[in-house]
């Protein structure tokens, strides 16, 4: 079940994910911010500056497409939905909010769809259009089924720019938008343990042998309206939580305390037995993802924000969602904690960030992923419908990190980059490798020297030309001329390597270079997860324990 799809997710999920078949949906989609996400590669040490590439273009204009999405909502038979969108249009016009609308609720009307009746689903988002976000889900959820604004305290401490005349209070909180499909959704409470204050403030008093309690009501919320039986206890009179028999029990174990005749007796709640704090709506302790944890990609939510939704709203086994996986922190999570997943992104440098991601945490861990070429076909396919995530796919077959983004020459002829070391007048060097990327139909020799003459202005000693097309003889005998580089153990390798994407893809080529090892330096190293320390699950319990 655990699968990974590479493209637009309301294609994918109208194509391949069934009606009523997930448990859980965590979305953390662009937020309409009108920025510029770039991704981060760490360099190894001794090599140039950090690189980065464009991650994603959080922007959106309305256009063709918006107009066809927008056609599909009100065709889709979700009247709610459509007649929300229709007024949205009326207010907004044809401007880029709307067209972010269009996409959010198209993708929302499928998500629901998929959701079991017990499922839930959590949307990520901030305040550039959470108010309308809400809206989009309340039409599409029904107003009933909202459950919570969870305020998550992204940043501890930020800077304000009040210095350079800014007059508004610093941003510092997402919001999580919690809906479920109907009443009868999955849900375990959450804790946090006990602070030494929170200790000393309500657990005032002490047995004999040390033992410290509070006193808690025992009155049922709701009276008889939710159910609670009517009795009389110690004289008075009320509305219990508890049974006749269990509040006998109480009283045989000496755990209701009345203060005095008449008073309402309370019953003693010990620290040592206390399940903790009730996690509430305001996440203000889990900080953002930092340090061996960060893996450079832009808007990455930390593992234990995941895991809290995680645990609250899904079981073992159950099938957790995310459509807009980005570096794959939801999918991480879910691998952790025993659930089945399934992602989706639009590129393929998300979709290759996380399957190295997983396989760093999770060694041996088998999934699928759809979408991406599985051979030439395929691949003469991608590069036709767009250059950039073909050139992104291609780096990844050769382990190399992507160079430079989607603007016209910026790469300075170089599409990605492999590290490797090797000695250099005795001492180990970090070196680089030059890879170039060829999507057309044809190539030719001037292509060569072009990389010839890059790899020199970079002091390069290894280039990698790799072509969908079939390379010609006069281009591999002028790949042939560039010479050999002498490693340090004393082997010869091609300077200029030509390799095709059908040799790639059958295994029948790869690159050669002295240090193999340092191949993995594509993206930054996932931490390795201890599984049988994931597999435990702190501070929750079932919804019938006692708080």
């Amino acid at each position: 079940m655990n699968q990974l799809f590479f493209g637009d997710n309301l294609d994918v999920l109208r194509e391949s994910i069934k009606d009523e078949s997930v448990d859980l949906v965590y979305l953390d989609p662009p937020f309409n911010s009108k920025r510029d996400y770039n991704l981060l590669f760490k360099s190894p040490e001794g090599a140039q500056s950090h690189a980065q590439i464009e991650a994603f273009e959080d922007t959106w204009h309305w256009s063709d497409q918006a107009e066809r999405e927008f056609d599909q909502i009100l065709r889709s038979g979700h009247t709610n939905v459509a007649d929300l969108i229709t007024a949205f249009r009326s207010f907004l016009g044809q401007n880029d909010l709307m067209a972010y609308l269009v996409m959010m609720a198209n993708r929302l009307i499928e998500l629901h769809r998929v959701l079991k009746p017990t499922g839930s689903l959590y949307l990520h988002c901030d305040p550039t259009a959470s108010h309308y976000l809400k809206l989009v889900l309340d039409a599409v959820f029904g107003v009933e089924n909202y459950r919570n604004e969870i305020v998550w305290k992204r940043v501890q401490t930020i800077k304000g720019n009040f210095g350079q005349g800014s007059k508004y209070f610093a941003p510092n909180t997402d919001s999580i938008f919690f809906y479920s499909k109907s009443g009868n959704h999955t849900f375990r409470q959450g804790f946090h343990d006990y602070s030494a204050e929170y200790v000393d403030g309500f657990f005032k008093y002490t047995e004999a042998d040390g033992r410290r309690y509070r006193l808690i009501s025992m009155i049922g919320p709701g009276g008889a309206a939710k159910g609670n039986p009517s009795y009389e206890v110690l004289g008075v009179t009320r509305y219990w939580r508890y049974s006749r028999e269990k509040m006998a029990k109480f009283l045989e174990d000496g755990m209701i305390v009345q203060s005095k005749p008449g008073t309402v007796p309370q019953r003693k709640q010990y620290l040592d037995t206390g399940k903790g704090v009730p996690v509430q709506s305001l996440w203000d302790d889990i900080p953002p993802a930092s340090g061996k944890e960060s893996l450079g990609y832009p808007t990455q939510k930390p593992v234990a924000l995941l895991e809290r939704i995680l645990l609250a709203s899904s079981n073992e086994g159950d099938v957790v969602l995310d459509p807009f996986c980005g570096c794959g922190t939801a999918v991480h999570a879910a691998q952790k904690l025993n659930r089945q997943w399934i992602g989706i992104d639009i590129t393929h440098l998300a979709i290759s960030l996380i399957e190295k991601r997983l396989r760093d945490a999770f060694p041996g861990i088998a999934f699928e992923v759809h979408g991406t070429p599985k051979d030439f076909e395929g691949a003469r396919d991608l590069a036709l419908r767009d250059k950039y995530q073909f050139q992104w796919w291609a780096c990844s077959l050769v382990n190399a990190q992507p160079f430079q983004g989607k603007k016209k020459g910026a790469d300075g002829g170089i599409d990605g980059l492999i590290y490797f070391t090797d000695a250099v007048n005795g001492k180990p060097a970090t070196q680089r490798i030059i890879v170039n990327v060829k999507g057309g139909g044809k190539v030719d020799v001037t292509m060569v020297k072009d990389l010839r003459a890059t790899m020199e202005r970079e002091k390069a000693p290894i280039g990698l030309f790799v072509s969908l097309a079939e390379p010609t003889a006069p281009l591999k005998k002028e790949a042939a001329s560039a010479g050999l580089y002498r490693g340090s153990n004393g082997r010869d390798y091609p300077r200029i390597q030509v390799l095709t994407i059908e040799e790639l893809l059958e295994g029948r080529k790869r690159p050669e270079f002295p240090d193999m090892s340092m191949g993995t330096l594509t993206f930054k190293k996932a931490k390795r997860e201890n599984l049988s320390l994931a597999a435990e699950t702190p501070n929750l319990f079932s919804a019938e324990d006692d708080e």
